[in-house]
């Protein structure tokens, strides 16, 4: 396998895009309380690097990890899966 197929995805909705070539993603998951057995849903945010400026607020957009490009930038946006309305 080569470096790019090891590379972690994560698919996301854009909450903010008001940096130039950055944008923030929340990756929304939902896992089990390990003591009381309920569905618990966990917010993380991620800033990605878009080169083209090209994800808009409320797109789903996959990021994969990259080098560090920045002190809080580790993920590149990949494609931009669906529009928003």
């Amino acid at each position: 396998m080569t470096d790019r197929a090891r590379r972690k995805t994560r698919i996301g909705v854009v909450v903010s895009d008001a940096r130039d070539k950055t944008v923030t993603v929340e990756i929304t998951d939902s896992v089990l309380h390990p003591k009381y057995t309920k569905t618990v849903t966990r917010q993380t945010r991620l800033h990605a690097h878009d080169e083209s400026n090209d994800a808009n607020v409320g797109d789903t957009v996959r990021v994969e990890e990259t080098r560090p490009l920045s002190k809080t930038k580790r993920w590149r946006v990949a494609e931009v899966v669906e529009r928003a309305q």
